[in-house]
Parts: C-alpha cells; sequence; structure tokens
C-alpha cells in the first residue's frame, strides 16, 4: 500500500473538517481552565484518526490504536470501566488487527483500502457475538460497579458493532461509530457535570460524529467509484 504525505491527500472540505475539530477540542480545553491534558492529547490523536479512517487510509487505523490506549487511561480515572475495557480490550485489539487487514487489501496498490460488502453469514456473526459481548460485559461491569452501567454497556455494543465492521472494511462501520459517539457524548456529558475538565471529551466526540457521519459519505462514494471501475 503507498503512503505518501496523509494530509496532502485531504481535500479542502476534509482539511476544513480537521481544522474545526483541532479548534473545538482546544477551545474546550482552554474553557475547561486547561485541565486534564491527557484528555487534550488524547481527543487530538482521535479526530486526526478519523479524519484518515474516513478516507480509507491505514495511517486512521494505527492513530486509533494509541488513541484507544489513552482513552482506556481516561476511563478508568473516572471509573468508567466498561469504556476502559472496550477500548483496551476490544478496540485496541481489532484496531491493530484492522491495520494488517488494510494493508493486505489495498485499492490497485493506493493509500485507499478496498471497500467490502459484509454477506449475510458475517452480519449474523456479528449481530450473533455482539449479543454475547453485551451480555459478559453487563455483567462485569456491574460487579466492577462502573458508572453510568446501562450507557456503558450500550457504548460497550455500538462500540464492537463499529469496530467488527471497519474490519471487514463495510462502510457502515460508519454508522456504528456515529451510534457510538452519541453514547458517548452522553457519558461524558455526565461526567463534565462532576468535573468539568472532561469538557474537551465532549467536543471530542461531537466532532466524533461529525467525522464519522462524513465517514459514511465518503466511503459510500469510494465504494461506488471502486464498482465502477470494475
Amino acid at each position: 500500500m503507498k503512503i505518501n504525505n496523509p494530509f496532502k491527500e485531504l481535500t479542502k472540505f476534509e482539511k476544513c473538517l480537521w481544522i474545526t475539530s483541532v479548534v473545538v477540542v482546544i477551545g474546550s480545553f482552554a474553557l475547561s481552565d486547561g485541565g486534564d491534558v491527557l484528555t487534550l492529547i488524547a481527543s487530538l490523536i482521535g479526530v486526526t484518526a478519523l479524519i484518515f479512517v474516513a478516507k480509507g487510509f491505514v495511517l486512521g487505523q494505527v492513530m486509533t490504536v494509541v488513541f484507544a490506549v489513552f482513552y482506556g487511561i481516561i476511563s478508568f480515572h473516572f471509573r468508567y470501566y466498561g469504556e476502559m475495557l472496550t477500548y483496551l480490550c476490544m478496540t485496541s485489539p481489532i484496531a491493530l488487527a484492522t491495520v494488517f487487514e488494510w494493508l493486505r487489501h489495498p485499492y490497485k496498490k493506493s493509500a485507499e483500502v478496498e471497500v467490502k460488502n459484509m454477506t449475510k453469514k458475517q452480519v449474523a456473526v456479528m449481530l450473533f457475538f455482539s449479543v454475547v459481548v453485551t451480555v459478559v460485559f453487563y455483567f462485569i461491569l456491574k460487579a466492577l460497579g462502573n458508572a453510568n452501567l446501562l450507557f456503558s454497556t450500550i457504548s460497550v455494543t455500538t462500540s464492537f458493532l463499529a469496530s467488527y465492521m471497519t474490519f471487514m472494511r463495510s462502510p457502515y462501520y460508519a454508522i456504528g461509530y456515529s451510534a457510538n459517539d452519541i453514547v458517548l457524548i452522553i457519558l461524558w456529558i455526565m461526567a463534565s457535570i462532576e468535573n468539568i475538565s472532561y469538557l474537551p471529551m465532549i467536543a471530542c466526540f461531537v466532532m466524533f460524529l461529525a467525522n464519522d457521519l462524513y465517514g459514511f459519505i465518503n466511503w459510500r462514494k469510494m465504494e461506488k467509484r471502486q464498482k465502477a471501475d470494475l
């Protein structure tokens, strides 16, 4: 897979989306009286990763692995054990596996990954394991005394579905992550009510939502273009 300067590959709209995401995250950090620096770093890595995932670039998955580690640590500090376990034990390993999967399936030896449609069997397998993961994590989180158990459990489910579809190179990964973003916005609003230093995480996932919605649109365009080329 050919990889040049990834920022040169961004369109004007994508550059504006990325710059807006960065400005919003930094602005929210300033409004939170310069709170947790780790939260700021994680947010900046996250929004940068997503613009490259939306482009179908493997760099986005590499950065997702880094983000998952930072986010897991932040979640641990606020007792969001579901988020911690999800990102460290599920999202991060799947993102790492996705790096190799995407490297193995470039589109015509470009930096762009080859888009794939999931079969009915693959969808059935995904749904089966999503139920298993949800049930298992619910009881684990309940035993750990996880804060906001209901939303944390839903977050586990949506995160698993999104990660699975990302690995499968399906455009619908972005729908899964959009649903997860909405849940996480709610979770971090609750956290910020108690500690305003978590305000950047709200801004982070608001911009995640914007990036993921764009990702779905762009991946559908990629899919149509790749099919047309064939």
